[in-house]
């Protein structure tokens, strides 16, 4: 027994002193002392924490060359290569982590909303909630500052820009058809269910060098990651009926979506200023399935519609009305993965379809087109560092177009049009400091159809100059394939790409649910496609020496928390444009500006009433229009617009809402603008027909019903 003893004790003694001890202390960059944190050999259990001086030491078997790890969570993690025998006393400096800290954040020319938006302006519920929307995610960002609400249209018009010059991607990937289909004067819609998507980022300009082929604006709508729980949505409307499930699993979920739409039980009740043969239906669905991987998810996102609507329409040229019948068809299907690998690398990669078919009657003549477009998209990112971040891809856009038209005498024309369209991009994110950071690209590309190539730099950085505040600056040139109505005659003419030239300065304040932004703008257009006839055909004679410029100011305030249960935000725009463009004599205001533009918007939750009620007051200075009865182009303004809507949500129980709205509460008498006739009367006067809503107001009454295990989700965040 004593020689065990004396035996254990020998090896004990040999261990001891075998071992080698480590030590030193650890400081931040301003050589403060950094109590907690974790010191370490890699590969091995041999470690200590700091003390409240910073101070550590502990002994390890290691012999030689080790890599020592030192990590606390507000600093970089230092790895570095010691002498385990000599390391003893020495001070250790740790970075700051950009990424953990209160960092600033580039925000020029973009407003985002979702769980995941470093600066959130809207919450996800407000897309849905704003009274007047209807549930129509275009509806409500035109409460946004920057956008122009052009309600005969009813799609996105952005800085003096046309609504083509707005680009939609869902999951980063293009949507080449994002509006219903619709005739003159008779406002459309976005095709997408506003439940179905986590968060929305809407650029007014100056965005990454990630997106292409718009002039404007991008549209990013994201669906979401993982929902929360089974369930079933059901939806009982005026216009309408609706049903919903999602199923959810272990890795994976499906969420379906279908509505049929029909206004004619609803126009029968209320009277339209219209000439309705058969109203507005749609049969539409939409679905995302969803699969997780350890260190990505797959999206397959589909959706289809089909419409269909007969109109007798007022013609200002004819003493007959003229008889529009549409028919229209639409599918997209939408694939995308992200996810992780290597060394901090993250791919997205994915693809788009889209493909939509009309068939519109124009009393006898007959005209079908239909569009397939596809979007191929790669993009990788590596984390170089905390500050740097490496970004590069590269895209493929397909278009294929064809028209037909069939006129009552027997004439047939044919037009038409395939794009092709390869880009490659490069983007860097620098962090000099937690108070600036800057984003620098370049984006190349590549447009078959009209033979060009085309290199677009941007620019945008960010300078924070308190803790809730901060300054941006934005640079970007952008190009785009001219509009459908003239690049489907690009078999008689050669067209060139058109262009436009961002800068932008924006300064924006963020504090306990209270949001400013300021941003001014100047876009400078070229390029600009302009005819010489008064209507756009394949004998029109075209070039593109049109230009134009759009300046202005744009504010935006919201404040969720200085009146309990009460939010609210307040959005103006100013904006100067000319453009000589189309078949314009001398540059002008195009007809769907106004000067000035403001919406307020506010939602309050009335807890006894177990209600949510919202008002929206939208207003804009008069529209240009050209009186041919007077000398000066454009020189006529219409009266001022504006319109106040009411919504209220009411929970019957938990999972049960009665939902009413009613847009234009007052009955304003609304001027859009006005029709001209093509030819004067005898006495040499021109006629005109004034361009008004298709009714005064809009009512909509909803029954909405979730069933779900855990009782307690329902859709008042969707309506």
């Amino acid at each position: 027994m004593r020689l065990l003893f004396t035996s254990f004790v020998f090896l004990f003694s040999t261990a001891i002193f075998s071992q080698s001890t480590i030590s030193g202390k650890v400081v931040d960059e301003k050589g403060k002392p950094i109590a907690g944190a974790n010191v370490f050999v890699e590969g091995s259990y041999d470690g200590a924490t700091t003390n409240e001086t910073g101070d550590f030491s502990f002994g390890t078997e290691a012999k030689g060359n080790q890599t020592l790890v030192v990590s606390f969570l507000i600093y970089e993690t230092l790895k570095m290569e010691i002498d385990v025998a000599s390391f003893q006393g020495e001070t250790i400096k740790l970075k700051d982590n950009m990424n953990a800290l209160d960092t600033v954040v580039i925000t020029a020319g973009t407003m985002e909303s979702g769980e995941k938006a470093r600066v959130s302006v809207l919450k996800p519920l407000d897309i849905v909630t704003t009274a007047g929307s209807a549930g129509n995610i275009i509806a409500a960002l035109q409460t946004l500052p920057g956008t122009q609400s052009v309600g005969e249209d009813g799609r996105l018009f952005v800085r003096g820009g046309e609504a083509n010059e707005t680009q939609t991607f869902v999951d980063g990937i293009r949507v080449a058809q994002p509006y219903g289909a619709t005739t003159n004067n008779l406002p459309t819609r976005g095709r997408f269910s506003p439940f179905l998507f986590s968060g929305i980022a809407f650029s007014t300009g100056g965005y990454s060098a990630e997106y292409g082929e718009a002039l404007s604006s991008v549209l990013l709508l994201n669906t979401e990651d993982n929902p929360d729980q089974n369930k079933t949505d059901i939806s009982l409307m005026t216009v309408g009926l609706g049903l919903g499930n999602t199923q959810k699993w272990k890795k994976s979920s499906l969420s379906v979506n279908a509505s049929y739409i029909n206004l004619a039980p609803y126009q029968t009740v209320i009277p339209q200023n219209v000439d309705w043969n058969s109203p507005y239906q749609s049969l539409s669905g939409e679905t995302v399935y969803r699969y997780n991987f350890n260190n990505g998810i797959l999206k397959l996102y589909a959706a289809f519609d089909s419409s269909k609507f007969d109109i007798n329409q007022e013609n200002i040229n004819a003493p007959e009305k003229t008889r529009v019948d549409l028919n229209n068809s639409n599918f997209y299907l939408n694939t995308s993965y992200k996810g992780n690998f290597g060394a901090n690398w993250q791919i997205t990669t994915g693809m788009s379809y889209g493909y939509s078919k009309n068939k519109i009657g124009l009393d006898l003549d007959q005209v079908d087109n239909d569009e397939n477009a596809a979007h191929l998209k790669l993009k990788l990112k590596k984390n170089v560092s905390n500050y740097f971040k490496l970004t590069f891809g590269g895209d493929y856009f397909i278009i294929k177009f064809d028209e037909s038209f069939k006129g009552n005498m027997g004439t047939t024309n044919t037009n038409g049009y395939n794009s092709n369209i390869a880009a490659a991009y490069a983007e860097g994110d620098i962090l000099f400091s937690n108070k600036f950071a800057a984003k620098i690209g370049l984006r190349a590309s590549n447009n078959e159809l009209l033979d060009e190539t085309s290199i677009s730099p941007r620019i945008s950085m960010a300078y924070k100059v308190a803790k809730n505040s901060q300054f941006s600056l934005a640079y970007g040139d952008f190009s785009q394939t001219p509009n459908v109505d003239y690049i489907k005659y690009s078999k008689y003419h050669q067209f060139e790409s058109e262009k436009a030239s961002h800068y932008i300065l924006n300064f924006q304040f963020a504090k306990d649910g209270k949001t400013f932004r300021a941003e001014a703008y100047y876009k400078d257009y070229s390029n600009l496609v302009k005819y010489d006839t008064q209507n756009v055909s394949n004998n029109s004679i075209f070039n593109n020496n049109g230009s134009a410029y759009a300046k202005g100011l744009d504010l935006f305030w919201r404040d969720g928390k200085s009146i309990k249960n009460l939010e609210y935000w307040i959005s103006y725009s100013y904006i100067d444009t000319e453009r000589d463009y189309k078949n314009f004599p001398t540059a002008a205001t195009p007809s769907f500006v106004a000067d000035h533009s403001l919406s307020i918007v506010t939602k309050y939750f009335i807890t006894d009433w177990r209600s949510q009620i919202g008002f929206t007051n939208s207003f804009s200075s008069g529209r240009p229009y050209n009186n041919p009865n007077e000398t000066q182009f454009m020189n006529g303004k219409t009266k001022a617009y504006n319109s106040l809507s009411f919504n209220w949500a009411y929970l019957i129980s938990q999972q049960k809402i009665l939902y009413f709205s009613v847009s234009n509460i007052l009955g304003t008498q609304n001027v859009f603008g006005y029709d001209y006739a093509k030819n004067p009367d005898a006495a040499g006067f021109y006629n005109r027909k004034t361009i008004t809503p298709t009714a005064d107001r809009f009512f909509f009454v909803g029954f909405f019903w979730t069933i779900s295990k855990g009782k307690k989700d329902n859709q008042l965040k969707n309506l």
